[in-house]
Formats: structure tokens, C-alpha cells, sequence
């Protein structure tokens, strides 16, 4: 799924942000979940990404396999 990045929490200690899916949902994703993990410092809001969904993860749905579109 493809989806823009509208939120953004980056801080040495804390990574983490918020994508608005094409379907109209939003998608909690964390620092880990991005490929590279090193892009997400690069990250901004409203960047396009390309992710999967992870509907069965211990704290709900979140998005997963996170990358940039370029």
C-alpha cells in the first residue's frame, strides 16, 4: 500500500510517525519498521511511502516494511 507520511516524532531517544494510507486510514509506524532503517532520520511529513500492514501485532494494526518513494 502507499500512503503520506503526516506525522513525524524523531529524537535520538524516539522514533516513530503516523502515515495517511490510501484507503483514508492512519498507520502508527515505528523507527524499526523502515527499510533502511538510517532513512527515517531523512523522513519529513508529507513524503510518500510505500508499506505494508501489519494487522496482528500485539499493539494493533501499524504499518510495517516501510520505505521512501522516489
Amino acid at each position: 500500500m502507499q500512503g503520506t507520511i503526516c506525522r513525524l516524532t524523531q529524537t535520538k531517544s524516539r522514533g516513530f510517525g503516523f502515515i495517511s494510507g490510501e484507503d483514508g486510514s492512519e498507520y502508527f509506524f515505528h523507527v524499526n519498521e523502515c527499510s533502511p532503517r538510517e532513512g527515517f532520520m531523512a523522513m519529513v511529513e508529507g513524503q510518500r511511502v510505500d508499506f505494508n500492514i501489519d494487522r496482528n501485532h500485539a499493539k494493533g494494526t501499524r504499518a510495517v516494511n516501510v520505505v521512501l518513494l522516489k
